[in-house]
């Protein structure tokens, strides 16, 4: 079987179904996409890729909701959030037997961080974290899916309980975060690991957006999940 450059075969587990984060779409999984193949898929959400019209429903369990309709018809599935996905697809988890493990990569909402002003100053301090090069890849995915949407669609995921969630789980988690993240800090990532049973994954030299500037982090927490049971 061939496939493309830079790609591998698909994998002979579970689908892979990645949700961006807030603002981002498809293109801030490029990167995974190419090293996964066919076996990856993106699901945008209003404020996660799509504009979101005044009056859509931005909720965790509607955003959640949403999720599980585009999931492949058939067969187990492995989901990652990135962000403020994290919150949904755990709770997309926690609805459908078909999901089989969960990668949050720079998840929210830590509880020390949850006003609007917390929020701004963890942003502002991981922004001057980020690569110059990102810049022309964001900012593009920003202006499609509008300021408004995007503070709307934080305003609904900031208060979410993500530490109870991911205690609750009943599939495995996987938490993953950028060694310079201060939106998902290392004890925000500790705490959310011991929850899940699992070590924390820490990636060297990233920041907030791994799954844009090392996509093989990514990739390699979905294979750990993904990998087929004896």
């Amino acid at each position: 079987m061939t496939t493309p450059t830079g790609t591998q075969p698909p994998l002979p587990g579970p689908a892979v179904v990645l949700v961006p984060g807030l603002g981002l779409d498809h293109r801030s999984w490029v990167g995974v996409c190419r090293i996964l193949g066919p076996s990856a898929s993106v699901v945008t959400l209003p404020s996660m890729g799509r504009r979101a019209p005044r009056g859509t429903d931005l909720h965790v369990e509607a955003q959640a909701a949403r999720v599980l309709d585009a999931l492949p018809a058939t067969g187990e599935v492995v989901l990652v959030g990135h962000s403020a996905s994290g919150p949904v697809v755990l709770q997309a988890a926690s609805r459908s037997s078909r999901v089989v493990g969960l990668v949050l990569v720079g998840p929210v909402t830590d509880p020390g961080a949850r006003t609007w002003p917390r929020m701004l100053g963890q942003w502002a301090r991981t922004a001057v974290r980020e690569q110059l090069w990102e810049t022309g890849t964001l900012l593009p995915q920003y202006r499609a899916t509008g300021p408004s949407s995007m503070l709307r669609g934080m305003d609904r995921v900031r208060a979410y309980r993500t530490e109870v969630a991911v205690a609750a789980s009943s599939v495995p988690v996987v938490v993953v975060r950028g060694e310079k993240d201060r939106i998902a800090g290392a004890s925000w990532g500790e705490r959310l690991a011991v929850a899940a049973g699992t070590p924390l994954v820490t990636v060297p030299g990233a920041a907030h957006m791994v799954p844009l500037t090392h996509p093989e982090a990514v990739v390699a927490a979905v294979r750990r999940l993904a990998a087929p049971r004896r």
